[in-house]
Parts: structure tokens; sequence; C-alpha cells
């Protein structure tokens, strides 16, 4: 299970948002469905997820009906907010969507573009474990209005995968991605590199494979060891390594060239698509702050400038909606100093990168500096006025955004 859950003010029972909160219309809003169930709990992971075990009082066959009662009260604040603005994209994340029936997904889909409208056009992903998806499954969730599927691949190495105790099959990734082909659907492969254990060569034999799969998307995302998970205790106990982060650098820089050889091209630090309109526009509208509502346990939410949270335990988000309450936590409004550093962290981290006048003003002296060191492209910032990381500065890009903020 994740850490404890932010400080901020308590939100109210009713949920609704301080009076002088107002929607705007002009900016695109979202949902993230959690689903919060795995069947095992992976070693490096660190999200709000449970196990059979863990669910204490709470039940996967009941959850449908529970996120809906708060899609029912996310419709009535938003609606006294200012307004009802059609979905500009939806993402079921977890945890393992694909362990609930896909008729569960598809009820909880269905209220929630009842309650919202959907933007033509608009995407819908399902995030899923390869070893849950069947044909039946992927054409159940494209008739739902499902448009993509988001493959947890992680690694194509068997013992790469045993050591993030990831327990698909290899080869069920491909059977995943033919099921969610043949029902039209675009596809998304995750991948994981630094695990302990895995060298270049298990790492490139990892980006062959999904390459082969020839995806509409890849994300590729560097080992993190989290506080609290069974790979953090076993790291500090030295039963395994700890990630080398030199060696991580040359699997992000091998996934680059691999990547970028076969048509993909990078937009995100972690993330290459192969055309512009198959990013993901969900995970865009997070990294350009738009509005979303976060709807399950431990989900987060931000509309016009307010964040808040909610409830982690799924018991203890299903008893507040049983009472008719709202299931947050907290909430929180940001100040402009913590905005400017968030838009810097996350924009800095796009292939358009930030303009140069929406730096902090203290700190747009240091760029000169970011471009001798071969960290920030010099052309783009003299010519477009805009700040965009060199693939070295992707590999620093925290380091960047220090020098950027402090």
């Amino acid at each position: 299970m994740a850490g404890p859950l932010p400080l901020g003010d308590p939100a109210p029972a009713d949920g609704h948002l301080p009076d002088d909160i107002r929607v705007d219309s002009a900016t695109p809003f979202s949902a993230y469905l959690h689903v919060p169930f795995c069947r095992v709990r992976c070693g490096y992971c660190d999200f709000n997820t449970y196990t059979a075990t863990e669910l204490r009082g709470a039940r996967q066959d009941e959850y449908a009906d529970t996120l809906n009662a708060e899609v029912a009260l996310a419709r009535e604040v938003l609606a006294d907010a200012g307004g009802i603005r059609p979905l500009h994209s939806v993402f079921f994340g977890g945890g393992t969507p694909t362990l609930l029936p896909a008729g569960d997904l598809a009820r909880m889909l269905d209220t929630t573009i009842a309650a919202f409208g959907i933007e033509d056009g608009a995407e819908v992903t399902v995030e899923a474990n390869p070893d849950t998806v069947t044909s039946e499954v992927a054409k159940r969730l494209a008739d739902a209005g499902v448009t993509r599927l988001s493959v947890g691949m992680q690694s194509a190495v068997p013992h790469v995968l045993a050591a993030l105790d990831r327990t698909h099959r290899p080869e069920n990734v491909r059977t995943a991605v033919e099921a969610a082909r043949a029902a039209g659907l675009a596809v998304s492969v995750d991948l994981i590199y630094g695990a302990p254990g895995e060298s270049l060569g298990d790492w490139e034999a990892s980006l062959d494979a999904a390459l082969a799969l020839e995806p509409d998307h890849i994300s590729a995302y560097a080992l993190i060891i989290e506080d609290g998970t069974k790979l953090a205790r076993q790291i500090r106990r030295g039963e395994v390594p700890a990630p080398d982060d030199d060696l991580q650098a040359d699997m992000y820089e091998l996934a680059d060239a691999r990547l970028g050889a076969a048509g993909f091209g990078w937009y995100e630090v972690s993330n290459w698509a192969r055309r512009a309109e198959q990013r993901s526009r969900h995970n865009l509208a997070y990294w350009l702050g738009s509005d979303w509502w976060g709807f399950g346990p431990g989900a987060h939410s931000h509309v016009a400038g307010l964040r808040w949270w909610n409830v982690k335990h799924p018991a203890a988000y299903a008893q507040r909606l049983a009472a008719g309450e709202s299931p947050a936590a907290g909430r929180e409004r940001p100040d402009d100093d913590a905005r400017m550093l968030e838009r810097v962290l996350l924009r800095s981290r796009l292939s358009e990168g930030i303009p140069l006048d929406e730096l902090p003003i203290d700190n747009r002296d240091v760029v000169a500096g970011l471009i001798a060191d071969g960290l920030v492209d010099g052309a783009s910032a003299l010519r477009e006025k805009r700040l965009r990381l060199t693939l070295q500065g992707r590999l620093l890009a925290d380091a960047v955004v220090r020098a950027l903020t402090d």
C-alpha cells in the first residue's frame, strides 16, 4: 500500500468546492478511474493497491457500484461550480483494472459518460496485466467505448520479471496485444529498466520484443526504489543490489536510440509515440495542468486550482459513499510559488519544452549555463525562446528543474 496521504485542509462531507471556485469551460476535463485490486503486490510498487487478503471489508464485486456513486456526487459538485464539461479523456488505472469483469468496467465508463458527456474522438484507456486480456475481454471493452489498451509488459526477460515480482507470462504480452488489435484498440506497452540483475543485454532484448509487437506507444520508466516497498527492504538488507545510476543512463540512451530508429518520437522524458496523435492525451492533461477528477480510493483530483484526495482504503471509501458523504480526505490550494514549481517540473519534461518567459524571473539567467553544460538546446532557446532538454538534459531532468527553481 502507498504511504500516508498528504497534509491539507479538511474536505467537507458534501464534497462541494469553495464558493469562489468556478470552472473554466475552456479547460479540458478528464476522468481517472482507480481500480485498486491486484492479485500479487509487486515488490517495487507503492501505488494504492490491495490484494484479496488486504481488503478487510471491501468487495471487488461491489466496486463498480461504489465508484459510480462518486461519479453521481461529482456531477452534482461540478454543476454547482459552474457547469459540466464533456470528457477529454478517461483512464482506468490501478492496480489491475482488468481484474474486474469487463462488464463492470463498461458500467463504470457508461455511468461516467452519462454524467459528463464525452468529446468526439476522446481517448479512453484501460491499463491491463497481459494475463488478464482475452479476445473476449478486448472486444467487450472496445464495444463499451474504450479506445486504447495500455499493457504492463515491464520486461521480456523472465529473471527480470521475477526480480520485479511480476507474475505474467512473457508470451502473453503478444496475446494481449493481438487481442487488442483485433478489437480495434490502440496499444501502448509499459517497460521498466534497471531491475536488480538486469543487464544492458537484457534491456536490449526487452526493447526488441516491445518493438516487435508494433505498438503505437511505448513508455519506459527507470526503476525507482520507494520507501516502504518490499524491494526497498531487500536492498537495505543487502539481498539485492540497488539500481546503478550509470547503467540506467546507458539503458535510457539505448532506448531512445532504438525507439527513434524504429520511428518513435519522444514527447515526454519517459514516453514515445509513433505519431503525434498517438501520444497519451490523458497523461498530457496532467502534464499541462488541465482539470481532472480522480475516482476511487486514494485518487487525487484537480479542478480550477483546487486539489483534493480521497481516503485510501476501499472499505473506508465505500463506507463514506454509502453514507451519502464525499470520500475526500483533504484538500489544498497551492500558492503561486508552488504552481510555478510544478509547471516548470512538468512542462520542461515535454519535447515542446516551456517558454522562457514562463520560468521564474530570478532564475532565467541560469539558462545560459544549462546550454553550456549541454543540458538545454541552445537553438531552441535562441530562436524560439523555449527551454527544451537535450538527450543529456533528459538524463538529468531533475537537476535542470532544481537549477531553474532553487
